[in-house]
């Protein structure tokens, strides 16, 4: 027969082990009360091991005789422990960062970069950050290796170079899931380098340098096009009127004279040339 068979009164726990439980507890009781009078008897010289003061931004988590004490973690302020049996633990509640070592990583297309990161997270239960998990920051930068490595080889280089928001997003998110039971917040993750081999930086600057090329190619050939254009319509005007041609004639030996030359052009009446070449 089950427990849920039995009625809510019935408990599943065996006499010998409500036996120690009961033993357990009596141990407690009494060494807790064998702490208070060596502490009221030591005084005043107990107090600096009784008192204890946490800053602002830490918290407490106190264990006697090995079991966490019921309630939040102490702090900030003053808190009292009691000599021999307590213990404690205290965690900084600021927003901490960490490096992530350059990983080596094959991107989806093949091509193996170094990528590093910087991760900042902090503590929002400290009960949980001690009870839960050893060392919490150790764990969280063991976990972020594996996640830059994870998402970054399914990307291909293109994407990992121009989509770093979206990818620090994506790792953001899944290290705060991953650590949600730690008691840690993954507030920001950010790509912080990618180191490309130098093979490939040499290929992607001629890349760059022919592509330039090629677009300065066309915009002067744009330029050539546009220029004939307006050389063939100025010829046009100027095939409607002969005394146009006279004047950028003239013009032409205004601007000549002005370089201080040597050599004097005389120029020969349009009408003259006209003659001659009837």
């Amino acid at each position: 027969m089950s427990a849920k068979d039995n009625g809510p009164g019935y408990s599943s726990s065996t006499p010998q082990e409500q036996d120690d439980g009961s033993a357990n507890s009596c141990c407690v009781m009494a060494l807790v009360f064998i702490s208070y009078l060596v502490a009221a008897c030591t005084l005043p010289f107990s107090l600096f091991y009784i008192i204890k003061v946490v800053q602002e931004y830490e918290r407490a988590v106190i264990f006697r005789m090995g079991r966490l004490l019921p309630g939040p973690a102490k702090g900030p302020g003053v808190f009292f422990i009691l000599p021999c049996i307590d213990s404690f633990t205290t965690v900084d509640l600021r927003t901490v960062s960490f490096d992530v070592p350059p990983q080596e990583i094959l991107s989806k297309d093949s091509v193996t970069i170094a990528v590093d990161a910087v991760v900042y997270f902090r503590v929002m239960n400290p009960t949980i950050s001690i009870t839960n998990v050893e060392h919490y920051k150790h764990s969280t930068e063991l976990l972020a290796q594996t996640t830059l490595r994870n998402i970054l080889g399914t990307k291909s280089l293109g994407e990992i170079l121009s989509d770093r928001e979206q990818i620090s997003h994506s790792i953001q998110s899944i290290l705060d899931e991953a650590t949600d039971p730690w008691g840690v917040k993954v507030e920001r993750v950010e790509v912080k380098d990618v180191k490309l081999p130098v093979q490939l930086q040499r290929a992607m600057a001629a890349e760059a340098e022919a592509s330039r090329e090629a677009r300065a190619k066309v915009i002067a050939a744009e330029g050539e096009r546009n220029a004939s254009r307006a050389l063939k319509e100025a010829a046009d005007v100027i095939a409607e009127s002969p005394s146009a041609l006279q004047l950028r004639y003239l013009q032409t030996l205004s601007a000549i004279s002005a370089e201080k030359n040597s050599t004097i052009i005389f120029p020969l009446p349009i009408e003259m040339m006209a003659q001659w070449t009837k």
